[in-house]
């Protein structure tokens, strides 16, 4: 490896800039098309045929594992078993959603049926699960996600959920560190916005500022930068602790339950339910984030599903009965909407119990973001190694082994973000990312299983795409229905579609490729079930976090075409000369 003249980057063997920790334009902007104004005007008159490129573009396995991967300066630590990504998984998962979202949903949508609510979410993220799970294993890298739907969807699919797993993080600790202002506040005896600035001439969306809430985000960006396995073992302890706290709160609630409190179980009839669920799959959210770490765990085939799966299960039962408790001790409408579980014990008269509460629910949100400061930089590291984003961003550092930069950046996003706006935005648009992109790696792991270059027949090709336009339309149009009716014919007409779709899928499509070491079960069937639950609880979700969606999408679609649809298509060309030289350098050799 040598140094070369570009703007202080490093140049390996094999010709590619790999570069260091500078603010350079080199480091940012490096690729050819954006060396002079000519060059970009070039670049933006080829966008139709650049576009359709890497629309029609997959990646392969092999690169994202070895080529991709290079472009960080240094190797992340292989230090993870699947004990601690299972408590990471936990950690990752057990926050907010639990110990804020429970007591609003409860109160404003689901009544004590909101345990009903939390199984639905508990479904579909457990299917999610092992759609992830069987990526993480055949492509374990620090992408998650973005790199599975790189290999199966293509460049311009994996980008725009690229950005949607960046809002989702960004937003998802924005959301938890607002929530940890709110606990401390209670930890302190007092009202849960009173550590807040109430700034009157601003929104009352965004005029409740929360200087904690960035204060904390420091301190977790910090550790995180320091060390991945010390982060491990920080998650453990408290993950533990944690635990403890819930179990307390369950025991110790049920001792003050009142079943009268059920007796209007479904207030709100089943849509509440289902509003509901699609509010609380924010509760779920993390899990992905450990996926990310597939690329430092020691054994990813036997870690990760043990890790990922088990995480879910105890999470889910353990949401499952905190619904039930809080329910039983407080009647729906009395719930307190930002700190349910500490006003629920002061009110059966057990204040002191409070403080627990309050300290449970300020390490289980101190894990939460802990690890989801440590997975968001690890997409954002993957995503600048394809140069979708700028390649400074994928630097590794090579003493701490972990991506400095990235980590850095993103929580300066998510400190902003806290700063201003309130938990209820930030949660509706956050479950609409997560949902979509989960839909995605659903979609995406049935192409892995049934389609492959070379092997998949014209004719069984088109039966793929009619078997997933018919699982996707009619996903979407029972979700339609579900938004704008209280009828059931619709249902009536469409479902059969989807079974329709995916037992085509199962009988007249064969599989062109089986998972080396761990596959989901009943494939088509339960990523066709992901993918139809996954649309149904976007149609749940209100209009306005859907317009804030679309202006975000609208966003990502602008910066594509200008800056990462090039940066790409550069960076793809240059790999690819850099593999024919090689092929060529060995076929020399031989001869």
């Amino acid at each position: 490896m040598v140094t070369g003249g570009n703007g202080g980057a490093v140049v390996d063997d094999g010709g590619l800039r790999r570069r260091g920790c500078t603010f350079r334009k080199s480091d940012f902007l490096p690729e050819e098309s954006f060396r002079s104004w000519g060059n970009y005007g070039r670049a933006l008159l080829d966008t139709p045929f650049r576009f359709k490129n890497r629309v029609m573009t997959r990646s392969l396995d092999q690169t994202e594992l070895v080529e991709v991967k290079s472009q960080s300066q240094g190797e992340m630590k292989k230090t993870l078993t699947w004990w601690d990504l299972m408590w990471f998984g936990i950690g990752a998962v057990i926050g907010a959603g639990i110990f804020v979202l429970t007591g609003l949903e409860a109160k404003e949508h689901a009544g004590p049926a909101v345990v009903l609510s939390y199984v639905i979410s508990g479904i579909s993220a457990l299917l999610s699960v092992f759609c992830y799970t069987e990526f993480a294993i055949e492509i374990p890298v620090a992408g998650g996600s973005f790199a599975y739907l790189r290999v199966e969807l293509g460049d311009f699919v994996a980008f725009i959920a690229a950005g949607n797993i960046l809002l989702e993080y960004v937003i998802g600790g924005a959301a938890v560190a607002r929530s940890w202002t709110s606990y401390f506040a209670t930890l302190c005896n007092k009202g849960s916005d009173d550590f807040r600035i109430v700034v009157h001439s601003m929104s009352p969306d965004y005029g409740h500022l929360d200087p904690i809430a960035v204060v904390v985000l420091i301190v977790i960006c910090i550790l995180a930068v320091f060390s991945t396995k010390a982060s491990s073992r920080f998650n453990y302890i408290a993950s533990v602790l944690h635990m403890a706290v819930i179990i307390f709160i369950i025991v110790a609630g049920l001792t003050k339950a009142d079943t009268n409190n059920y007796k209007d179980f479904v207030p709100y009839g089943p849509r509440g339910i289902f509003v509901a669920s699609a509010v609380l799959f924010f509760a779920y959210i993390g899990f992905d984030a450990v996926s990310t770490m597939a690329e430092e765990t020691k054994n990813p085939a036997r870690d990760i599903p043990i890790g990922l799966v088990g995480s879910m299960v105890i999470t889910t039962g353990a949401y499952c009965l905190l619904a039930v408790t809080l329910c039983l001790m407080q009647p729906y409408k009395q719930i307190d909407a930002d700190a349910p579980f500490s006003v629920a014990f002061s009110a059966v008269g057990m204040d002191w119990a409070k403080y627990i509460v309050a300290a449970g629910a300020l390490k289980g949100m101190t894990t939460v973001l802990l690890v989801g400061t440590v997975g968001q930089a690890r997409y954002l590291t993957h995503i600048a190694r394809t140069h979708m984003m700028p390649p400074w961003f994928a630097h590794v550092d090579a003493k701490l082994g972990t991506p400095v930069n990235a980590t850095i950046s993103m929580i300066v996003a998510t400190a902003v973000i806290a700063f201003f706006t309130k938990l209820e935005i930030l949660s509706n648009l956050l479950s609409i990312s997560t949902l979509f992109i989960f839909m995605l790696v659903a979609v995406g792991l049935l192409v892995r299983r049934y389609y492959s270059t070379g092997v998949t027949t014209k004719a069984n090709q088109t039966k793929l795409i009619v078997c997933l336009v018919l699982i996707l339309g009619s996903s979407g149009a029972v979700a339609g229905y579900w938004a704008k009716s209280d009828g059931w014919i619709g249902y009536a007409v469409a479902v059969p579609f989807w079974f329709i779709g995916t037992a085509g899928l199962c009988m007249f499509v064969p599989q062109a490729k089986q998972p080396k070491h761990w596959g989901v079960p009943l494939v088509p069937w339960l990523p066709s079930l992901s993918i139809a639950i996954n649309i149904f609880l976007l149609g749940s979700i209100d209009k306005d976090s859907f317009i804030r969606f679309g202006v975000w999408t609208a966003f990502l679609l602008v910066y594509y075409v200008l800056f990462g649809l090039h940066a790409s298509y550069d960076t793809a060309k240059e790999l690819e000369k850099n593999r024919n030289v090689s092929a060529d350098m060995v076929m020399e050799e031989r001869a």
